[in-house]
């Protein structure tokens, strides 16, 4: 039996929620590549916790891309930019369907970023206050999304807190592709639970509690075989929660996410600094079909 983590179980027991109880959304705005409208079945108000000191949130139902996640994590918030040609040089290759003419994304995510410094003044205000309750990085500005057409920011809001020897962050998702990057263990938490240790360790804190909320969690139409598919490979490994007492009836092998950098300055860190052990996904890999 190949080793399953707990994010499988909850991206499953998430997938089961959403084909039993979701709801189908009306007049949607991402299309197919062939024109046709993209309709999800969503619910609303997911939230999902990890303690990053025992468990990373990592899916093995199906491979995933977690160098490439990190990576687009460096676009926005290491060096920061919304130059396609500039992210592709970094190995993020996705963001050309949301092009708006420019060779840009719009004044969206790393041009965000950069502008206001978040991401300074977040290391700089963990270091010198660290129990305060301020420490906010926003990529919703209202501002800069009205300067310019481009793909509102998805997972937009991240809040930091200090616990003793621990940092905590919760990330807040406006609108979540469940299937696609951000359900228990897809890319959109991998990539943030590794930002996670970057700013902990480059502040001298150890990554605590990660929090994902996700107001609006979907799974498209032409992902449903997916879904289903991503279910049957949870049960041929025995993977199910019991009604009977709550509790999970499987012993989880930990995937390890080491984070290994050679200094603890957040501009230093790059891809080499991240290994993950004992990471043996079920292959093979799902095709998706993007709404854009």
């Amino acid at each position: 039996m190949l080793g399953m983590t707990r994010a499988d179980l909850l991206l499953v027991n998430d997938i089961r929620n959403i084909l039993a109880n979701g709801t189908k959304d009306e007049n949607p705005r991402p299309k197919y590549e062939d024109g046709t409208l993209a309709y999800t079945y969503f619910v609303n108000h997911v939230v999902r916790t990890y303690n990053l000191q025992t468990e990373f949130p990592i899916c093995t139902l199906r491979p995933i891309a977690w160098k490439s996640a990190i990576r687009e994590i460096f676009t926005i918030y290491q060096k920061p930019t919304n130059v396609i040609s500039e992210m592709e040089d970094m190995g993020v290759r996705w963001w050309n369907d949301w092009n708006i003419g420019d060779g840009t994304i719009g004044h969206r995510y790393g041009y965000t970023v950069k502008k206001y410094d978040l991401i300074n003044n977040l290391i700089n205000d963990i270091k010198t206050n660290p129990y305060g309750r301020r420490k906010i990085i926003s990529l919703w500005q209202e501002n800069d999304l009205r300067e310019t057409d481009g793909l509102a920011p998805c997972a937009f809001l991240t809040i930091w807190n200090v616990r003793g020897e621990y940092l905590d962050m919760c990330l807040i998702q406006r609108s979540g592709d469940m299937i696609t990057a951000s359900g228990a263990g897809g890319v959109n938490e991998v990539q943030y639970a590794c930002l996670h240790m970057m700013i902990a360790k480059a502040t001298g804190y150890k990554a605590g509690k990660f929090t994902h909320f996700v107001a609006n969690e979907q799974i498209y139409d032409r992902h449903i075989d997916a879904a289903n598919e991503l279910i049957n490979r949870a049960n041929a490994q025995k993977l199910d929660l019991s009604t009977s007492n709550g509790h999970y009836d499987y012993e989880f092998e930990p995937v390890k996410m080491n984070f290994n950098p050679k200094s603890n300055n957040f501009y230093d860190f790059s891809i080499e600094d991240f290994s993950l052990e004992n990471y043996n996904p079920i292959k093979p890999q799902l095709k998706l079909e993007l709404g854009v």
